[in-house]
């Protein structure tokens, strides 16, 4: 197994990591609010593959369109999933709005595979996004730059968001304590709105991004790996974005490193692995790598 290889493989894993950090975050931005745990926002990823393909084939407008109508719409798509199914439901147990959020990404996938059927698709890209670029002996597509690249912008974009903005405060005083925040006059449902439409603006971007990569698209697409991504954000720490984006990094690289540094044969059980790791993982830190008890909230 020589040096090149490896380094590869690290690559390969820093790539699908930073796919896994972009869903992530959004798992962790609504839990962090309202407790919830949102299985649809997979659902949303897809919706943004989905609307992606529409633009670049159907229409044939440039990349720059497609991205800007992804975060637009998974936004748009994430806020109305809070006011239709979730916000009726505030103050109930968290089990409602665990068995909603089932329903969602069931009545989702469903129909998209009704409406567009359940065959793959082909997802195509302008050429030059396929070109090759070596580094040390590793090779990685201008795609897989530009991913790693856009991943941290958004995410560094993201941070300044949350710790400078007024909605920014306005969300992380709602995570502390809702009902303070609410006495000090911040609308509670703006905010978890604004926490809505971030994740589903970055899971609409993540969609684009992995069906760019992968090379094709189909209504289940966003099931496995929003649950990866859930997965990594209980690894890092539910509800803390450094956690998410750590924990997405970590379950990126343990998938791509059991595939490729473990014999062949274990190669079908990747998923296996990272879910295992996740089991190891929450016996040694219950709370996750950055994650923090209820009991330390204020």
């Amino acid at each position: 197994m020589s040096g090149a290889y490896v380094l590869q493989q690290l690559v390969n894993g820093l790539v699908l990591g930073s796919l896994y950090a972009l869903v992530a975050v959004g798992f962790s931005m609504i839990y962090g609010i309202v407790r919830l745990i949102n299985f649809a926002h997979g659902d949303v990823m897809m919706v943004g593959a989905f609307s992606a393909y529409a633009i670049l084939t159907a229409f044939g407008l440039p990349l720059w369109s497609a991205v800007l109508a992804v975060l637009t719409l998974g936004a748009v798509l994430a806020m109305l999933i809070d006011a239709v199914a979730f916000r009726p439901q505030r103050g109930a147990p968290q089990v409602n709005g665990f068995i909603t959020s089932l329903g969602v990404a069931i009545l989702m996938q469903n129909l998209a595979i009704l409406t567009l059927s359940g065959q793959p698709r082909p997802f195509n890209v302008p050429g030059w996004l396929k070109e090759n670029i070596g580094f040390m002996g590793a090779r990685m597509t201008v795609l897989d730059a530009a991913i790693v690249l856009v991943t941290l912008a958004v995410l560094g974009a993201l941070v300044v968001f949350v710790k400078r903005s007024r909605a920014g405060l306005a969300m992380r005083a709602t995570a502390e304590n809702p009902l303070a925040a609410s006495l000090m006059g911040i609308r509670i449902n703006r905010a978890v709105a604004t926490a809505f439409g971030l994740g589903g603006a970055l899971a609409g971007l993540a969609g684009l991004l992995w069906g760019a990569r992968a090379g094709q698209i189909d209504p289940l697409m966003g099931f496995l790996p929003g649950l990866k991504a859930f997965v990594a954000a209980v690894i890092g720490g539910v509800g803390s974005l450094p956690g998410a984006v750590l924990g997405g990094f970590v379950v990126g690289f343990a998938e791509v490193l059991f595939v490729g540094l473990l014999p062949p044969l274990y190669g079908a059980y990747r998923d296996a692995f990272v879910f295992g790791l996740l089991i190891v993982i929450l016996l040694v830190l219950p709370n996750g790598l950055l994650g923090r008890s209820v009991e330390d909230r204020a």
